[in-house]
């Protein structure tokens, strides 16, 4: 029994926020039809490292997927979807807004023969409003939620997060909103829309940013591997040159970390004991650490670190991912083969539920894999032999 195995999801996006949902849903059991363009599919098939005619991050995005090829500028293809949406629970898209009304596939039209649908919509910048109409990517929405400002060293030029993480949180938030409005359908009968935009989704995890300009005038900047206000917290090196992350912040950890670098002195300062005074001497606090960092090895402090019950760790490499020993035990890293019969390593499941877990039934499609069997039936047909479980595939 899987989570959501009698969930029908039609996704009708392409690239990385839309689809992320879908990938998450179609791990714990969903049924994803994934709608193509019938000349090249999804860009995403050809985006960074290929392997053959199919890029890497293609295997990880489209798993436990079927796939259809469609023309939606052909009114016959576009009847499929309708069909097929019509049946559905659920339907995905990131296009900009207004392109799917131009197709007749839009909210009103398909709500009209399934009251009870789902619709996630995730664009740049939401369905209404004065930007609406503007394309937008995920690092647009990084830089316009807030985030690309705080990255990076002070007075130099902001850097972007090496991942597409304006689109994971769209998806992120896509999948709270669609799995509270499916609750709501399943009550009521009722459908309805969500309405994601990519700069909304990275303004909503950015905690006190606004409450502390708009009440004490305050503009956060970028600061490196610091975080004012909360000390101590920062990378400290060691002297092999390694860099130990520590998170002392904590009122008991503090205590137990001064202890640990032998300065009882600032362990029992009860100026320091609460967070609102270290932060005021976050830059002693720091010189104090690194003085004992620099004296260690990376692996003698982390394992002292570790001994005292203090977070920490170091900066890994997807090198070190792949070697470490927890990753493996928690069945983070799995092992697949593609829709060629080729290995793959693949990211695991997460979250991990205790009764219903999620698993990879199924790798990546080919383009148009599943026509036969979606277009033969012009209706949502049962899962059949291209969804079965996969060599590796995670418990």
């Amino acid at each position: 029994m899987e989570a959501l195995q009698d969930l029908k999801v039609l996704e009708l996006g392409q690239l990385i926020a839309g689809p992320f949902a879908g990938r998450m849903l179609a791990d714990f059991g969903a049924d994803v039809i994934k709608i193509e363009n019938v000349s090249g599919g999804d860009p995403l098939r050809r985006w960074r490292v290929m392997r053959g005619d199919s890029s890497l991050w293609w295997e990880v995005q489209s798993r436990n997927k079927r796939s259809v090829a469609l023309d939606l500028h052909e009114e016959g293809d576009r009847e499929l979807v309708r069909a097929l949406a019509a049946e559905a629970d659920l339907v995905i898209e990131n296009f900009t807004p207004g392109r799917l009304e131009g197709w007749g596939l839009g909210w009103e039209s398909l709500h009209r023969s399934n009251p009870g649908l789902v619709m996630l919509r995730i664009s740049g910048y939401g369905q209404d409003g004065p930007y609406a109409s503007r394309p937008g990517f995920g690092v647009v929405g990084e830089a316009m939620g807030g985030l690309r400002h705080l990255t990076g060293e002070p007075g130099r030029t902001p850097v972007r997060c090496g991942i597409s993480i304006g689109d994971s949180l769209a998806a992120m938030h896509g999948l709270f909103g669609a799995l509270a409005a499916l609750r709501h359908a399943e009550r009521t009968g009722e459908g309805q829309v969500v309405d994601v935009a990519l700069y909304e989704s990275v303004f909503n995890v950015t905690e006190s940013l606004l409450p502390e300009y708009t009440e004490a005038g305050i503009v956060r900047e970028a600061t490196g591997s610091t975080l004012p206000g909360i000390a101590p917290t920062n990378a400290y090196r060691c002297g092999d040159e390694g860099l130990v992350l520590v998170a002392g912040n904590g009122d008991r950890i503090f205590r137990d970390l001064m202890r640990l670098i032998g300065r009882e002195d600032l362990a029992d300062d009860p100026a320091l004991a609460h967070n609102d005074g270290r932060a005021e001497r976050a830059d002693e606090l720091d010189a104090a650490i690194g003085e004992w960092t620099a004296g260690r090895s990376t692996e003698e402090a982390l394992n002292a670190l570790a001994e005292a019950k203090v977070p920490s760790g170091r900066v890994y490499t997807i090198a070190d991912i792949a070697a470490d020993p927890h990753y493996r035990a928690r069945g983070m890293l799995v092992e697949c083969e593609t829709v060629g019969g080729a290995s793959i390593t693949l990211p695991g499941i997460v979250p991990r539920l205790s009764a219903t877990p999620g698993r990879i039934r199924s790798p990546a499609p080919a383009l148009g894999q599943h026509d036969d069997e979606i277009k033969g039936a012009a209706s949502w047909p049962e899962r059949g032999a291209g969804t079965a479980g996969v060599p590796g595939e995670s418990p």
